[in-house]
Parts: structure tokens; C-alpha cells; sequence
């Protein structure tokens, strides 16, 4: 039996392993998102893709997520727990990712059709994994710092996308005039499979990890506390997976889900705040560049301020949530900040940067609110025998809205080819009216809150 000591530690180790999987999957989503510029012109890379075949690349993502693969899996997750679905997952994340990596190495004319099947299963097997993983932390820290958990886990993977904003200007040099070989441009892909192979290293250190601190019909220890024995209620709130045995995951804990009013709250303002945010990153180079006159080295270090202000202020604000609770205030305001970033965006002077990187920062800030309150309240609402399937329903739900705004931004930003200035101005004002609607939503949210405080969805995660 491990000392309390190291049982105390324990649920640190498996954050660790767990956040590696996650920066790769932040890396290789976000890796052309500081140079999209590259596909305005078909003539710019060997490559040959477009703005509007990018968008629909980067659409692809969500393709599968929104066809039935995220209900299918979170359904999988309930049922056959975290190590088995979320390795499946897992793996299917690293395929897809090769594939992309494949047709960006080949190039001809079927590159953009194989790059969608790759980043298709990429972007179902990263939302799974991203689901099994938030389960995992929900398991490994309830009764604890839940909040400071999965907001470390956020930050770090948000250093994936940070990574690759800085890093592919860098790999992929802005030259005038220059067509950029099939090599040249998949160098941020090969640096991906990089991340991949080591993500899926520390996965199964995980899965070794949580088989053993976990077996089924064993004594098992509170891993938060290190505590040698729990009550019956306190264990099979502690230990979900323990719990399928004597109270199964059926389909019809799906429709109860599909039935609770604070599901669809939680995931309407999911869908509508990413989508400001995670659509305009993969525009953000097309729309920064012209709109602040900057080259895209510039435009990398200005939205990479995204990711960074996360790795401060997401477990700064996750650890605020667990002590002070008011979870629901910090959503509205966080919606407040972003919607002031956006209109910032769209109608601040043209050609000075200032106003970019300041819209970074209100943005940032919102970036790290919304989601150090959002997901510790996934638990509040929905008992944990359908809590992995409770967040791919919600991911479900995301990945609807990131299909259809990206395929829309970027057939925005196509209709408006050769106009550097309204291009990202029309693009910008649907994220305004995404941030305003996102803002009613949090409100709605908050007064549901204040109507039902049975929920505590505004109570700290863990006593002062």
C-alpha cells in the first residue's frame, strides 16, 4: 500500500502524463494558424489550397464529432471506462494526424481530400481523448482541487497551441515571392507526429498508472487525500467507475441528459464562446496581418498571447473557483471581456497594432474565465455514471458550432479576396454577434443558478 505521502501525489502524476496527449492535440490543431495567409494564394505553396479549401480542412475537424462520433464515444467512455475508450481514442488521434502528415508530404491534387479523412479521425480522436482526460481529472480529484486541476491541464495544453503559433512562422519563413515545397510546408506536421509519439508514450503510463491505483474489487484509497478508508457514499462518489458495477450506465441516461435544461445552457455557451475564439484563431493570421499591417511573425506572437495569459490565469482562476466558488459570474464576465476583444478587432484604427495585442489581452483573460467555471460544473448537473458522456454530449454540441463558423469564416474571408480590410471586418463582426449571444447565455445560466442553489454551481469545489 502506497504512504499517504505518495498517494497525495499520485493525482499530480497522472495530471502530468495526461496533459502531454493534450498539448500534442492543441499543437497539430493550431499548426497553420499564424500562417493561414499561405492558403490565400494557390500559387504561394506547392500545396496548392486555397482560403476556402483550408476552411473546409480546418472544418474537418468536427466533422465526425458532429456525425454521431462524440455521442458514440462518450457512450463508449461510460461503458467501458477511461483506459479502454480513451486509449482507443487515443490512437485514433495519432493515425489521423499521420495521415495529414501524409498529404501534406505527397501534395497532388488529392492531398486536400486525404488531409480531411486524417484530420477528421485527428479531431474525434482528440475530442474523446480531450473527454476521457477530463473525466480522468473529475475522478482523480473529486472532493479536491478540481477546478486547479483541470485548469492546469487547460493551461498546458493551451502551450500546445502557444507552441505552434510561434513556432511555424518560424519553420515556414515568410519570404516574398517564394513558393513553399511540399517539405516546407508540412515541417509544423513533423513536428507534430514528434509531440504525438511522446503523448501517446505518457497515455499508457497513465493507463498503467490508474489500472493499479483503481482495480476493481480491491481496496481502494482516496487518491486527493490519501486516506487509508471512505464511506460506501463517499467512495461511489469518489470513484465513478467503481459504481457502473452496481448501478449500469443505461441508453436511456442519454435522453435524461438531452432532458436537463442546464446541459443545454452549459453547451450553448460552450458552442457560441469557443467558437469566438478557437474559429478565429485558425483565421487569425488573415485577419491580424492586414487588419494591423504586421508580418506573421508579429501576427504569432500577438494571438499566442492566447494561450500564454491561460498558462498564468487559468489555474489562477480554477483556484479561485474551488475556494470562492461564484462560478456562474465569473462566465458572464469572462463573455463581457471577450465580446469588448472583438469589437475591438473589428472597428479599432486600422494599421495600429496596439489595439491587436490589447484585444489579445481582454481575450486572453475571457479565455481563461469561461472554462476554469465551465467544466467543474459538468459534475454539478449530471450524476457521474453519464458524466463522460454528459461532456462529449457538450463537445458534441461545440463542435457543430466550430464546424459551421469555420467553414463560414473562411468563406467569408474567400468572398472578400484581394480587399485586405473588409475581409476581416465582416469575419469580425461574426464573432461579435457569437460574443453577444454567448454573454445572454452566461446570464441565463446565472440566473438559473441563483433560482437552484441545491445545484452549488455557484459554492466553492472544496471548503476554505
Amino acid at each position: 500500500m502506497p504512504s499517504a505521502s505518495r498517494s497525495r501525489w499520485l493525482p499530480w502524476v497522472a495530471l502530468a502524463c495526461l496533459v502531454v496527449p493534450m498539448f500534442a492535440s492543441y499543437y497539430f490543431d493550431d499548426m497553420f494558424s499564424s500562417i493561414s495567409s499561405l492558403f490565400e494564394n494557390p500559387s504561394l505553396t506547392v500545396l496548392g489550397w486555397d482560403a476556402a479549401g483550408y476552411g473546409l480542412y480546418a472544418g474537418g475537424y468536427s466533422v465526425l464529432c458532429v456525425f454521431g462520433g462524440l455521442v458514440i464515444g462518450g457512450i463508449l467512455l461510460d461503458k467501458w471506462g477511461v483506459r479502454v475508450s480513451g486509449s482507443l481514442f487515443v490512437g485514433m488521434m495519432v493515425l489521423g494526424a499521420g495521415i495529414v502528415t501524409l498529404a501534406l508530404l505527397r501534395g497532388g491534387s488529392a492531398s486536400l481530400s486525404l488531409a480531411y479523412v486524417g484530420v477528421m479521425l485527428f479531431g474525434l480522436g482528440s475530442e474523446i481523448a480531450g473527454t476521457a482526460v477530463t473525466r480522468s481529472i473529475a475522478k482523480w480529484f473529486r472532493g479536491g482541487p478540481m477546478a486547479l486541476a483541470m485548469g492546469l491541464q487547460l493551461a498546458i495544453a493551451r502551450l500546445g497551441t502557444a507552441f505552434a503559433l510561434v513556432l511555424s512562422p518560424a519553420l515556414v519563413k515568410e519570404q516574398a515571392g517564394h513558393v513553399y515545397t511540399l517539405s516546407e510546408t508540412a515541417r509544423p506536421a513533423l513536428v507534430g507526429m514528434g509531440l504525438m509519439a511522446l503523448g501517446l508514450i505518457l497515455w499508457a503510463v497513465f493507463v498503467a498508472l490508474d489500472a493499479k491505483a483503481f482495480r476493481k474489487n480491491a481496496p481502494e484509497k482516496d487518491a486527493s487525500s490519501g486516506a487509508s478508508a471512505l464511506s460506501s457514499a463517499t467512495e461511489e462518489a469518489a470513484y465513478p467507475d467503481k459504481k457502473e458495477d452496481e448501478e449500469a450506465f443505461r441508453f436511456k441516461d442519454v435522453l435524461g441528459v438531452l432532458g436537463n435544461r442546464n446541459f443545454w445552457l452549459l453547451g450553448l455557451l460552450c458552442v457560441l464562446f469557443y467558437s469566438s475564439i478557437i474559429a478565429f484563431k485558425k483565421f487569425a493570421g488573415a485577419i491580424l496581418i492586414p487588419r494591423f499591417d504586421i508580418p506573421a511573425s508579429a501576427a504569432g506572437w500577438m494571438v499566442s498571447m492566447l494561450p500564454f495569459s491561460t498558462v498564468v490565469f487559468a489555474p489562477l482562476f480554477g483556484l479561485m473557483v474551488d475556494r470562492f466558488g461564484r462560478g456562474t459570474r465569473w462566465m458572464v464576465l469572462g463573455a463581457v471581456l471577450a465580446l469588448i476583444a472583438h469589437v475591438l478587432l473589428a472597428f479599432a484604427p486600422q494599421g495600429v497594432p496596439f489595439w491587436g495585442y490589447l484585444s489579445m489581452v481582454f481575450l486572453g483573460f475571457g479565455y481563461s474565465l469561461v472554462p476554469a467555471a465551465l467544466w467543474p460544473s459538468v459534475p454539478k448537473i449530471v450524476p457521474d455514471k453519464v458524466l463522460g458522456t454528459t461532456f462529449a454530449l457538450i463537445y458534441w454540441v461545440q463542435n457543430l458550432g466550430l464546424l459551421s463558423f469555420k467553414m463560414l469564416a473562411g468563406n467569408i474571408l474567400g468572398s472578400y479576396s484581394g480587399q485586405s480590410e473588409s475581409g476581416p471586418f465582416a469575419v469580425e463582426l461574426m464573432f461579435v454577434a457569437l460574443c453577444v449571444a454567448a454573454l445572454v447565455t452566461a446570464l441565463l445560466f446565472a440566473r438559473t443558478s441563483s433560482r437552484n442553489p441545491s445545484l452549488g454551481l455557484d459554492a466553492p469545489n472544496r471548503k476554505k
